[in-house]
């Protein structure tokens, strides 16, 4: 990039929001996979004029631009791939607490969980919570259609999202949906956007749909398996009951070893795995929901089951949980997470899938994850500077999305697609439907400038995992530090992750 673009870029936006020095732009080279690659200059807008005029140098000079909040994404879909990393941490404001119409108009850098206890405060309730909540932005969960445990419950980020502001390549403010929660006027331009990761128009406004407080109450349900068949088969049988839990997650034996200092006594020891519930009631009905759960639980061959009311029996339970990150961090030092997502009804036999693929190609694969709604997170623990044990692993990847499609899966629950898993596109997905999609990029970017060499398997040939994270001259080879808690390009990527 010419001294000229950034002497163009500066013009407007100022000097401290248009960085060049190698240290700024390795900064925001990386999000939270260990993939990174350097842009040419790094950008913060501060308003939607700001964008626009961001894209008017990038458009008249045929520069991409790779739009990015906090860098919490967990499929490269934020990496930058050279051109201009645009940086929407600024525009951080809540613009609007509408009590009377239960809704909140936000900037795009407005934190999530700043936006949670902001409504909090006003007696409301915004119900998305991935587990980057603390970092992430609202506009980067609109781009990937963010999840987190309650999504089992209360759905996605995309169930929540009633209206945007975008500015398209060509500079123009799109104004979609709308105040109201039913609106059926001309097509859902809104959803279109939602999980578009950033390649169609750069969202910079947001109106959300908000709810009234959950009950105040909280218990929790523990229930271990002697074997993964029949946590799958709970699995489905909780989610099908009328007192289902607001959220649902798992955890198999492979993680209970790597936190057993942490484990409690609710879950015993040489169990296949174990189902973790939140459930939110009001007090009086608390204890019947949590019996009614751990009889579904015993009706299908769990060994041990705990419905917990008690305040501190629950925060061990949940420390257990939060320990697993940190605790898998420690073995080697690349974590990759996927979010391979399967109909409720395939999750016993692709469970087995996946013990069967731990065995057969020798990787250190342990699964958790949002079990409720299908949505599991296979997590291969190893060292990419071991160019022997990464093409085991991505043989080991390649195996993972082959057994989910095969069990009528998804790709994606939440994680998005960005570089890791774009060469799977042509499995997940008809030629037919792929052709629609690129027809649509075409249509609202024709000089393919919003963060190019995402989400479609075009451009250079997929490299295989070969212990290194990025090819190419500007490739900035790092380990991505853990998340608190998710033209075409020549640096095509291979398949993985980093996550909480």
């Amino acid at each position: 990039m010419t001294d000229a673009i950034v002497r163009e870029l500066r013009a407007v936006l100022g000097p401290d929001q248009v960085l060049a020095s190698p240290a700024d732009r390795v900064t925001y080279s990386y999000d939270a996979t260990y993939l990174s690659h350097l842009p040419d200059v790094v950008v913060f807008p501060a308003s939607t004029e700001q964008v626009r005029h961001v894209l008017a140098v990038a458009r008249a000079h045929r520069v991409p631009v790779f739009p990015r909040g906090s860098g919490t994404g967990l499929s490269g879909g934020s990496v930058p791939l050279g051109g201009i990393a645009l940086v929407m941490t600024r525009m951080n404001r809540i613009l609007e607490i509408d009590r009377d119409n239960m809704l909140a108009r936000v900037q795009a850098g407005v934190i999530t969980a700043h936006l949670q206890e902001t409504v909090r405060a006003q007696g409301l309730f915004y119900p998305p919570d991935p587990g980057s909540a603390r970092i992430s932005t609202i506009g980067g969960n609109v781009a990937e259609n963010a999840g987190g445990p309650r999504s089992f419950h209360y759905g996605t980020t995309g169930r929540y999202v009633l209206g945007l502001e975008v500015v398209l390549a060509d500079g123009t403010v799109l104004k979609t949906g709308g105040m109201t929660t039913k609106n059926v006027t001309g097509y859902d331009l809104t959803s279109l956007f939602v999980g578009s990761e950033g390649t169609l128009g750069i969202v910079t406004e947001v109106t959300l749909r908000l709810l009234p407080p959950p009950p105040p109450a909280r218990g929790t349900l523990v229930a271990s398996f002697a074997d993964l068949t029949a946590l799958g088969r709970a699995i489905g049988a909780l989610a099908a009951h009328p007192a289902r839990p607001t959220s649902l997650e798992m955890v198999d034996r492979h993680c209970l070893a790597v936190v057993e200092a942490h484990r409690p006594p609710d879950i015993p020891p040489g169990v296949a795995g174990a189902l973790l519930c939140e459930v939110l009631d009001w007090p009086e009905a608390l204890a019947g929901r949590l019996r009614a759960l751990e009889e579904v639980c015993r009706g299908v061959g769990a060994v041990a089951v705990s419905g917990l009311a008690d305040a501190g029996a629950q925060r061990r339970i949940w420390a257990m949980r939060e320990a697993l990150s940190p605790a898998v961090a420690r073995i080697k030092p690349t974590k990759i997470s996927e979010d391979a997502t399967v109909p409720i009804a395939a999750i016993p036999a692709f469970l087995a899938d996946l013990e069967e693929i731990r065995q057969r190609w020798r990787v250190n694969l342990l699964v958790f994850g949002h079990a409720g709604d299908g949505n599991l997170h296979p997590n291969i623990i190893c060292d990419e500077r071991d160019a022997d044990e990464m093409s085991r692993v991505q043989a080991a990847i390649d195996d993972i999305f082959a057994a989910c499609l095969a069990r009528g899966g998804t790709l994606s629950g939440e994680h998005g697609i960005g570089l890791l898993k774009r060469r799977y596109m042509p499995k997940a997905l008809p030629p037919e439907t792929l052709d629609v999609m690129r027809r649509l990029k075409a249509l609202f970017d024709p000089d393919n400038l919003l963060n190019p060499g995402k989400v479609f398997p075009d451009g250079a040939v997929e490299e295989p995992l070969a212990g290194r994270p990025v090819t190419g001259p500007t490739a900035t080879p790092r380990v991505a530090a853990e998340p608190h808690d998710k033209g075409d390009s020549a640096n095509q990527q291979p398949l993985g992750g980093r996550t909480a």
